[in-house]
């Protein structure tokens, strides 16, 4: 047996992350034990970082106004903000607390408004109705939900909260009949101290929702991110409303209206760039994370996110920076590279890190994905206190400490690229690479291990260097080279595979005392038929460009 198998089975979680400070987060940790995830690796330094996250996770899950557990912002927001910890971070939460998860997730309908207004911001003491601060879509969040836990009467009463207060958003945040969603400070998109609102006061007027300054010269704004964010919201709703056994496609005709709305308001056809719209029918032309938070709300087809990935995502001039990626283009005239404050210009957020990921698998670009996750996991070995940020540059922690995003991502981002990943979509996924480091030399892991209990089954996977393998209640169950990623479905039957790494490889996975030859590329998925494979995507691989966008050599 090898020595990070047996280190993965000796470890107790328990026994790593020590106790937490409250009851609540106790019982919290003991879900996280009860999923069956553990994660070790040949350098004790990302180890030790994993298991910090653990534990000063559990202690931001929190007693609720209801009794219930709630998580938190952590850092200086000691509450749960709709934009973050009640959507994304609730999201990721799922995957390793589902009764924590689900319990937060409920409190926004448990607190919503008799007008239909959810709540922004939800407090030990209450619930704060003050802006609307939207970002990733509650909808999306609460269906993956869903589908790795499936139930129905949780799934019913979300889709009832969430179908009200897009009446409220129809009704009050309309106000230029153009079906965009506006915003009305800069609080509503949780962009504090960005460049996009300059000269936008940060609440709405009277701290009314449904009003903004009658004596502004630029509001509202048609914004992007938020009507990207409903038409998600309603693509996603129709699939519930499919689920509950009611009109989903009255949804996806919803959906499309707001879709053509944002194309026609808010997409720039020179720039081939989303942005705000002011009252005087201008584009606002500061290019923000707006950009991938529309797509990652599943805006655009695969054409249109590999043209945002050759000009933007992956130009070195642009967003692609050392530790990508930034929240304002750095060749952009707002761009700072100050992170020691609370500040969405220009800083590496780690809420636009664990919101980007979904972007880039829904389209296909697994191996450019990786190319930023390695150099943010290499940042994170180095984490002593989970900042809010880090430096574009440097990798150093910026401001706060303590932050959920931040630890989540180090759960996420891990699983992502060493573990085993449940999909809403019923597979697992076993991704065979390693976060080798790549600053100074320095090693963060060799090897890794990592385990996961699903529905009663324990699945252990081991990434030794070369090769790795899979077991399956302490059985062996595959083994197969380094740089591909193993699809199965729950019960483990293998489904297929995706190349994780630029070149193609060739090798043999072996299952079920068999050896299956292959040949992938990177990106390319392979279904298995039983006898063969075949190929269902091979979008090839875009490498970072550098400075203006050259469509001859790219």
């Amino acid at each position: 047996m090898g020595s990070i198998l047996s280190k993965l089975r000796e470890t107790k979680v328990e026994s790593r992350t020590g106790a937490v400070e409250q009851g609540i987060g106790q019982s919290a940790l003991d879900e996280f034990a009860r999923s069956g995830v553990k994660f070790v690796s040949s350098h004790p330094k990302i180890e030790n970082v994993y298991y910090r996250a653990v534990h000063d996770l559990m202690n931001c899950i929190v007693p609720s106004a209801s009794g219930g557990p709630m998580l938190i912002e952590g850092a200086v927001f000691i509450g749960n903000w709709l934009e973050s910890t009640g959507t994304i971070s609730t999201e990721l939460l799922s995957r390793f607390c589902p009764e924590a998860a689900q319990a937060t997730f409920e409190l926004f309908a448990d607190f919503q408004r008799p007008d239909g207004l959810i709540p922004y911001k939800l407090l030990a003491s209450g619930p704060s109705f003050r802006q609307i601060q939207m970002v990733t879509p509650l909808a999306r969040s609460v269906w993956n939900h869903y589908c790795l836990h499936r139930d129905k009467k949780f799934l019913e009463k979300m889709y009832h909260a969430i179908c009200r207060n897009d009446q409220w958003l129809e009704k009050y945040r309309n106000t230029r009949n153009t079906g965009c969603v506006e915003a009305f400070c800069t609080f509503d998109t949780g962009n504090d101290a960005s460049p996009r609102f300059w000269h936008v006061p940060d609440v709405p007027y009277m701290a009314d929702a449904s009003r903004y300054d009658p004596d502004s010269p630029i509001l509202p704004f048609l914004a992007p991110d938020m009507t990207a964010n409903v038409y998600c919201q309603r693509m996603y709703l129709g699939r519930m409303a499919d689920e509950l056994h009611q009109n989903g496609a009255s949804w996806e005709d919803k959906a499309r209206r707001s879709l053509e709305s944002l194309m026609r308001c808010c997409y720039d056809q020179t720039d081939h760039y989303f942005y705000d719209r002011d009252r005087h029918d201008r584009f606002v032309r500061v290019q923000s994370d707006n950009l991938m938070r529309v797509l990652a709300c599943e805006v655009g087809d695969d054409a249109m996110f590999e043209d945002a990935l050759r000009r933007y995502l992956l130009n070195t001039k642009k967003y692609f920076c050392r530790y990508p990626i930034t929240t304002i283009a750095m060749d952009d005239p707002g761009f700072s590279q100050s992170f020691e404050f609370n500040s969405w210009a220009g800083q590496v957020s780690f809420l636009t890190q664990i919101r980007l990921p979904h972007a880039f698998e829904y389209h296909h670009r697994y191996v450019e994905l990786t190319w930023i996750l390695h150099p943010i996991i290499t940042a994170l070995s180095r984490f002593k206190k989970f900042s809010g940020s880090l430096s574009a540059w440097l990798g150093h922690e910026g401001y706060g400490d303590n932050y959920t995003p931040t630890m989540l991502c180090v759960l996420d981002y891990l699983e992502r690229m060493s573990g085993i990943f449940p999909t809403p979509q019923g597979e697992l996924w076993f991704t065979a690479l390693i976060p080798r480091g790549i600053d100074h030399g320095e090693v963060v892991a060799e090897e890794t291990g990592y385990s996961r209990i699903v529905d009663g089954v324990c699945f252990e996977f081991v990434n030794e260097g070369e090769a790795s393998s899979v077991y399956k209640n302490g059985e062996p169950l595959y083994r197969f080279p380094y740089g591909i990623r193993l699809v199965t479905d729950r019960t483990g039957a293998f489904r297929g595979l995706i190349g994780m790494i630029p070149r193609r490889i060739q090798g043999i996975i072996g299952y079920q005392n068999r050896d299956i030859p292959f040949a992938v590329s990177g990106n390319e998925r392979l279904e298995y038929t039983g006898t063969d494979f075949n190929s269902t995507a091979n979008p090839g691989v875009i490498p970072p460009n550098y400075g203006v966008y050259d469509t001859i050599t790219l």
